[in-house]
């Protein structure tokens, strides 16, 4: 399924203005799409590596932190990986390494390799990290309502995760104050919408 007129639209005129900038992530761009649970995150950054495809005419790496996340209680030692593992190596001009966390069973799965140089596009809660900032090309904050947000996650892993998903917006709104994240970002796109608002 495509993206919607507005996000796709939104995308394109995100893609160009990475472009358009000089690189800051050792030879490459740091794109991070953040904001809260639900807000749409994942729906953005697949059209920002669709756009990224059609620019660059090959794949752009995309690392979602739910793939980071050890656990629903895991969202500071995600963080802590994407940083230590990902972006510093990256940085210095090293493939960035991370273990993918299967949710399924509990435990960390397969090694993903991340190539350095090109644009990477970090999605998900915590993606633009203060501990890196100055290696992000881009900090996008993508929002919507909370009500909408929590129904959202609640249609994609039901009912019964109510009470995670209520600990989890607690989690994320104490480091996203602590972070400044919605403050540091250049861009908020508007989750519902798509379009860009500042």
């Amino acid at each position: 399924m495509r993206p919607a007129p507005d996000l796709d639209l939104s995308a394109g005129d995100l893609v160009t203005s990475v472009l358009a900038h000089a690189p800051t992530l050792g030879a490459g761009h740091l794109v991070c799409v953040d904001g809260p649970a639900g807000s749409g995150k994942t729906t953005l950054a697949a059209a920002l590596g669709r756009r990224l495809r059609e620019s660059l005419g090959a794949p752009a790496p995309l690392v979602h932190l739910d793939d980071v996340y050890p656990g629903w209680s895991g969202l500071a030692q995600g963080m802590e990986i994407v940083a230590t593992s990902v972006v510093a190596p990256l940085r210095a001009g090293r493939p960035g390494r991370y273990r993918r966390y299967d949710w399924h069973t509990g435990r960390f799965a397969e090694e993903r390799v991340v190539p350095p140089g090109g644009v990477l596009v970090l999605e998900g809660v915590g993606a633009g990290a203060a501990a890196y900032a100055d290696a992000v090309t881009l900090l996008v904050w993508v929002d919507a309502p909370a009500d909408v947000r929590l129904a959202r996650g609640l249609a994609r892993d039901g009912e019964s995760m109510r009470d995670r998903w209520l600990a989890w917006q607690e989690q994320e709104e104490a480091m996203f104050v602590r972070e400044r994240t919605r403050e540091r970002s250049q861009v908020v796109v508007d989750g519902l919408t798509g379009t860009i608002q500042r």
